[in-house]
């Protein structure tokens, strides 16, 4: 699924072309995809101007002069593409319509934006702006980490109230928003805590010390443009390529990066989802 640095980066890619716009027209191709669609949801976005583009977690909000959000989330295999850019930054012409395009936007300069979900765990929602804090999706979500309500005192204070492993305290999105299981590892790699250490036991000093770390690993990603291991693209779609960069994520049994270590890159599974970690840098 993608994480904060995918969402984000298609964010960025789908301002110039959306923010200030029309929506000329919308066409909703099916009733749903992982939920319902909201009602008349068309006819709703046809004409609709986008005042603003934003993020909270791994969801993309579009502000309209209609009163409404648009919430946008990619799930598994969701891609937003944009094609006809009359600015010249997306080259690629209106293509062929795919089988999962189940959305697709018409703006009033010529560009298309283009959902499309083959497994169909996306979602998209309307609901009045600035009521986005009482969405369902949205409600729990703690501090983006990029924010400034996330720093060291509350991190440091957070972690010494849970008795879980350190990695499942971190991809708690009701601790930190839009934190996934790839940077959450890089970060660890990073700050030197194993995955498997109670957040409870890290001292104070060290959970302050994640949140730069944190900032840097999520910064450094939405530079790369993301990471492409399955589905994602950017939308140009072009791939990521912050996958090249991994120190740990997916290296299992590759030599340590670091300096001076000779280990190798373990693996283990954790509430579900695999954790990698240099057994020897991180304790």
């Amino acid at each position: 699924m993608p994480e904060l640095p995918e969402v984000e980066t298609v964010r960025r890619g789908l301002e110039p072309v959306m923010t200030g716009a029309v929506i000329a027209h919308a066409r909703v191709n099916r009733p749903d995809l992982r939920w319902p669609f909201p009602a008349n949801m068309a006819q709703r976005l046809t004409g609709a101007r986008v005042d603003r583009l934003r993020r909270r977690s791994k969801y993309i909000l579009a502000d309209l002069d209609t009163g409404e959000t648009l919430l946008i989330h990619l799930g598994m295999s969701g891609r937003i593409l944009v094609s006809g850019d009359p600015l010249g930054r997306f080259v690629h012409d209106h293509p062929a319509p795919e089988r999962h395009d189940h959305v697709v936007l018409d703006m009033d300069n010529g560009a298309r934006v283009t959902f499309n979900d083959p497994r169909r765990f996306g979602a998209m929602d309307l609901m009045p702006t600035g009521s986005e804090h009482l969405h369902p999706l949205l409600a729990r979500l703690g501090p983006e980490p990029l924010g400034n309500e996330f720093h060291e005192t509350y991190l440091s204070e957070a972690l010494r109230a849970r008795n879980t492993p350190i990695k499942s305290a971190l991809l708690d999105q009701r601790l930190i928003a839009g934190l996934g299981n790839i940077y959450v590892c890089e970060a660890l790699f990073r700050a030197g805590i194993s995955p498997r250490r109670r957040a409870r036991n890290i001292s104070r000093a060290r959970g302050a010390a994640l949140v730069p770390i944190i900032r840097q690993v999520l910064s450094e990603a939405i530079a790369a443009g993301g990471s492409s291991l399955r589905d994602y693209r950017q939308a140009d779609g072009e791939l990521g390529y912050f996958q090249h960069s991994f120190d740990v994520y997916g290296r299992e049994g590759a030599p340590c990066r670091a300096l001076g270590c000779d280990a190798r890159i373990a693996r283990a599974v954790q509430s579900g989802r695999s954790s990698f970690y240099c057994p020897q840098c991180q304790r």
